[in-house]
């Protein structure tokens, strides 16, 4: 089943890049964009509640979406590459099995544990 949800996210990780090539914006754009939703992470500085929640929020494909439709809606550019960012970033990160995570730790996500941590198995 890791290996449908894996093909799903990279079908979904290429109609990123695809929505990508229907704005006005060069390419390098999308390659140093890409790994910014990470920022999300700092949340963790604090502790494994609040890392979650910065955490998700930067990696919820739904808000992603809704920040799509909203620079589509309001005809901004901007929104439309952060939208699309965030969604092709959420993707990436799922194709390697990084889900949205739960506040009680941070290898503990919505698709399971992450290799290598105490509760996998």
């Amino acid at each position: 089943m890791k290996h449908i949800i894996k093909l799903e996210e990279a079908a979904m990780f290429g109609f990123s890049i695809y929505l990508f090539s229907l704005t006005n914006f060069d390419w390098w754009w999308y390659l140093v964009l890409i790994l910014t939703p990470d920022i999300g992470m700092i949340g963790y500085a604090l502790n494994t509640k609040t890392g979650a929640l910065t955490y998700n929020l930067f990696h919820h494909k739904g808000l992603a979406i809704m920040v799509l439709c909203l620079g589509w809606l309001f005809s901004n550019s901007w929104l439309e590459l952060s939208g699309i960012i965030l969604f092709g970033h959420a993707s990436l990160d799922r194709i390697f099995g990084y889900g949205l995570k739960y506040p009680d730790h941070f290898k503990h996500t919505h698709l399971g544990w992450l290799p290598g941590s105490k509760a996998e198995s």
